[in-house]
């Protein structure tokens, strides 16, 4: 195993992916002579050459139409999003080209692009710049949504996103990308659609992905001194979910947490809340709690911004909560 970065693990999945097929290109914002604005793409100009790095204009409708079109005629796009804020410019085009044209076709065309970038906050960008928009994508039939909390997971479901035949809107959050972890210098993949326990307990089942899947972990340990031993269950994909691992889990524990650095109102938690509460009832012992975002633009100040976002402690009282502590 090597200890790379999130930033780094990105990198070499589109590496090995376009050294492998030559339908596989970049295009967006700043990936190619700028090396991407979060340097995820640096070094591919170089070794595969303008034709396959594009750069674009500052035009997110234009990136998303070129993919589509791209998809659709047998090439496989990845195209960058400088931030998930951005992408409501292209939503026509996703939503109503990318995510149905495989099913108003009969299935006779299929749209095999990735569309990846930061969501979510970041450090004191603002309102308009730290929204995590993953309930939206994942409310429309058509498209696959991917959330990785790690490197090992960033590699080995980006390399899965770019082979699969469907839309993928690949979400990752920019405060992981310095991230380090141990990822598989062998060939793997990750199958879009699985969960992974990412902590072991009896007491507690903690729901959560991407920044808060690690804001999960922090809670977990201090619950842990504490004496209570929570259980981390991380989507990994919100679309297909895979509810089996996670019903497996509150079943085991009878108590479920869900956190997202989403806003409450309409959240993607909902689902997952609605989901376990219909389908494992008779095994709760308390009310699914969630924890999420405020529910107001996020503000600039640091402070603000610290109670704006879920917090570890946030999650240590939720848990603490459905265990009538």
């Amino acid at each position: 195993m090597a200890q790379i970065t999130m930033r780094e693990a990105l990198n070499q999945a589109m590496k090995e992916e376009m050294a492998r097929d030559p339908n596989v290109f970049i295009l967006g914002e700043e990936v190619g002579a700028y090396q991407g604005a979060y340097k995820v793409t640096q070094g591919l100009l170089a070794q595969f050459g303008e034709w396959r790095v594009r750069d674009t204009p500052i035009a997110e409708e234009v990136i998303a139409g070129i993919a589509v079109g791209a998809a659709f005629i047998g090439l496989r796009p990845i195209a960058e999003m400088m931030t998930f804020n951005f992408s409501l410019l292209a939503l026509d085009v996703i939503v109503n080209h990318a995510a149905k044209y495989r099913y108003m076709s009969g299935g006779q065309i299929r749209c095999p692009m990735v569309m990846r970038g930061p969501s979510g906050a970041a450090t004191q960008v603002a309102a308009q710049h730290s929204q995590a928009f993953e309930s939206w994508y994942a409310y429309v039939p058509g498209l696959v949504v991917a959330m990785p909390s790690t490197p090992r997971d960033a590699k080995g479901m980006l390399k899965s996103a770019i082979r699969d035949d469907n839309p993928v809107i690949f979400m990752e959050n920019e405060i992981l990308y310095n991230l380090k972890g141990e990822v598989p210098e062998e060939e793997y993949h990750i199958p879009l659609g699985l969960a992974e326990v990412k902590r072991v307990g009896r007491d507690a089942t903690i729901v959560a992905w991407s920044r808060s899947a690690i804001t999960s972990l922090a809670a977990a340990k201090t619950l842990a001194e504490q004496g209570v031993e929570a259980e981390v269950v991380d989507p990994r994909t919100l679309r297909p979910l895979d509810e089996d691992t996670i019903f497996e889990s509150v079943r085991k524990t009878g108590r479920c947490v869900v956190v997202e650095e989403g806003w409450r109102y309409g959240g993607f938690g909902a689902e997952i809340a609605d989901r376990v509460q219909r389908e494992c009832f008779d095994s709760l012992d308390a009310p699914v709690v969630r924890v999420t975002s405020a529910d107001v633009p996020m503000p600039y100040a640091k402070t603000l911004e610290k109670a704006y976002l879920p917090q570890p402690e946030r999650v240590v009282d939720a848990v603490h909560q459905v265990m009538y502590r």
